[in-house]
Formats: C-alpha cells, structure tokens, sequence
C-alpha cells in the first residue's frame, strides 16, 4: 500500500532521526520536524538538529525557522507543518514527519482548537497583571474566570496560565470552552504509516549520555553562554541542558556536575515521552530500534 505521510515518534535519543532518514531514501521521502524544541535557530548543538551531511541526503523542513525568543506554539506549529506539506507535495516528494513532541502529532492526526488570536495588547496587559499580583492571586483569578483551566494548571505555569487568563479576556469566553471546539486535522483523509521507535530503556539511557557527551564535545557549552537571556515563561527555556550549561558558564556549577544533571533531566524527559506513546498511540506499529 502506498502511504499519503509517514510519521514517525520516539523518546529523545531513541534514533527516530536516522530512521525517518533511511526511510525516506528508501520512498522519495522528505523530512518534516515534529519535535519543539529542534525549531529553535540558535540551538542546533542542543537540540540535536540534523547534521549538514543528513539534511543533503534528504530535503529537510521545520529545522531552526524560529527564535528563542518568539513564543512559538502548538497553532503556530500545525500553520508551518501545513506550508511545509504543501512544499513536499509540490516535490512530488511523501512527507516523513518526525520528532518526540506528542501534542504535535496529536494536532496533526486529531486536530486542535480553533482559538482565536489574541491581540498583543491583551497579552502585555495580562502578563502585567500577573506581575503585579503574583502567581498565585493571578491563578485564583483564573480559577474564578475558567475553573477548569485552572484546575489542570498549577500557580506557577507561568505560559500556560497567562495562556488561560489572556483567551478568557480576549474572548470573553473561557479556554476551556474554546478545547471542545476541534478544527479537521491537517493529515484528515490522508493514509497514513504511524511508526514509534521505542528502544529498551538501557539502550536509551547509554544514548543519551553519549549524545550529551557528543554535544560537549562540539560546543554545546559554547552554544549555551551565546544565547541571549530567555524569558522563563518561553518554551525554548525548557530545552534540556540549558539551564545546567548556562550555570557553568556563570561560574555557578563544574561542567561535572552540569553534565550528570543534565543527562538525568533527559532521561526524566524521555519517560514522561514513553507514557504518552504508551497511552495515546497504541495503535502505532512499533518500529525497529535503530538508535
């Protein structure tokens, strides 16, 4: 059977990467990014972006279009993955997409929310109001606007709650309310091959040390200190090792120290992804380990 797209998900580490690769020089494939965090422009070292001999083998799209700096989302996310279909599709090329973030593959296959924007005005006024009364006056507010909002979010989610808050003033109408209200999903119709690669968690584990180590190696501490300041409440100040790196380059941490922490975050980070294939994608078929 001829497939529309393959998708492809996987823990960090789990060799997802080379396996979407290898695939898609077997069908005339193209790689499309399905991870948040390989996004971002100035970390391509942390993030494990394709390598430059990777990305000649096959065409690759979604990699390091967007800032650290910019609040990129899960809508923003699903508008870029539907320009970049459209772009394979005009090769002539099927669509591989890859990556370990689960809600975008939920927004692909499923669908999301059509929430409407939030003017810029809206938001500085919401985030000055949470300022100036701290968090957990601001979640109690929330709670009085969108209960069920709040109820999922704790006080010091600081971009989900302002997320929260801002669409309630907007709108006039609570988060919540706007979630049972699902768009058709971008790959509604398609046929489609859904693979996960989920290697033992040994194997998993020796990987991510050696990637990390691989990083230090070629100027993950380097990338790090380069970085300007990220606002917490950014998603890309979620990407693992930044923190423990930045403190090493601040005199703060050995490089010891910022390592072993650093890999255990990934490792953390690599069993909350198992649980969601293991809840939300049991009907994937189980691909072979190539890590």
């Amino acid at each position: 059977m001829s497939w529309d797209a393959v998708l492809i998900a996987g823990p960090t580490a789990s060799g997802k990467s080379a396996a979407a690769l290898a695939l898609a020089a077997r069908i005339g494939g193209a790689i499309v990014n399905a991870d948040s965090m390989q996004v971002y422009a100035e970390v391509r070292i942390l993030t494990a972006r394709p390598s430059d001999d990777d990305m000649a083998r096959a065409p690759h799209l979604l990699y390091g279009q967007v800032s650290v700096r910019e609040p990129y989302s899960v809508g923003r996310y699903l508008a870029d993955a539907a320009r970049a279909l459209a772009e394979v599709r005009a090769m002539g090329r099927v669509p591989v997409f890859v990556g370990g973030t689960g809600l975008y593959f939920s927004a692909l296959t499923e669908g999301i929310a059509e929430i409407p924007s939030v003017p810029a005005s809206v938001r500085d006024a919401v985030a000055a109001r949470r300022a100036a009364i701290g968090p957990d006056a601001f979640h109690a507010e929330l709670c009085a606007r969108d209960p069920d909002s709040a109820a999922r979010l704790r006080a010091g989610d600081t971009q989900r709650t302002l997320r929260a808050y801002e669409v309630s003033e907007a709108t006039g109408r609570p988060l919540s309310w706007w979630q049972t209200r699902m768009g058709t999903p971008l790959l509604h119709g398609m046929a489609l091959r859904r693979l996960v690669v989920m290697p033992p968690r040994e194997a998993l584990h020796a990987h991510i040390d050696a990637r990390f180590d691989g990083m230090l190696a070629r100027g993950a501490l380097e990338e790090a200190a380069a970085l300007p300041r990220i606002d917490p409440g950014l998603p890309a100040a979620k990407i693992l090792g930044l923190r423990e790196l930045r403190a090493v380059h601040k005199g703060e941490m050995t490089l010891a120290r910022a390592a072993g922490l650093a890999k255990t975050a990934t490792r953390q980070y690599a069993k909350r992804q198992m649980t969601w294939i293991r809840n939300r994608m049991k009907d994937w078929t189980p691909m072979q380990d190539t890590a």
